[in-house]
């Protein structure tokens, strides 16, 4: 059973539709939108701001979504991956969007629409990517525009799988 905990008197918001593995904590003032999925060991902690998150997003085994006190709540659009033990604070990323496994994505940045963020990259506070473009490196920077071929081969098959592997996991 996912730990899922009201915190100073705000309850996260999960439809019916997703999926929340059994060690995965949800707490505070979290919105989930439909078909999300999170995953083994992720951490979506509402507690010192709230986190609006769209429709068809997975966030991975080990992912922390966290936000800044009283300062940088933290919305994610629709159709985005988190990868795993990605870390996303105190941000915004919009829609269809692919965050790489064990980035890091800091407070106040945005990440626009049709965007990637490379496995391991820090993106660091205030950055804006801008839309259709793929970041990489520690700092993070623009490494090259993304095609949309890649929209469609990496980030909406991702989110589309992520929807079919929660099923497997509904039927049991």
């Amino acid at each position: 059973m996912p730990l899922i905990k009201t915190v100073q008197g705000k309850h996260p918001q999960i439809p019916e539709d997703c999926y929340v593995a059994e060690n995965a904590t949800i707490v505070g003032d979290v919105i989930l939108g439909s078909q999300c999925s999170v995953w083994f060991n992720a951490v979506i902690r509402g507690d010192v701001h709230y986190i609006k998150i769209g429709n068809k997003v997975n966030i991975q085994d080990g992912a922390i979504i966290h936000a800044t006190y009283q300062k940088s709540p933290t919305i994610i659009g629709n159709n985005v991956s988190i990868g795993h033990n990605a870390m996303v604070h105190g941000c915004t990323i919009q829609d269809n969007v692919l965050i790489g496994m064990g980035s890091i994505i800091m407070d106040d940045c945005v990440i626009e629409s049709n965007s990637i963020i490379a496995a391991g990259a820090v993106v660091t506070k205030n950055t804006i990517v801008k839309s259709g473009s793929i970041y990489a490196g520690v700092p993070a920077k623009k490494v090259k525009d993304i095609s949309k071929e890649l929209i469609s081969g990496e980030i909406d098959r991702i989110a589309n799988n992520y929807v079919e592997y929660s099923s497997w996991f509904k039927e049991e």
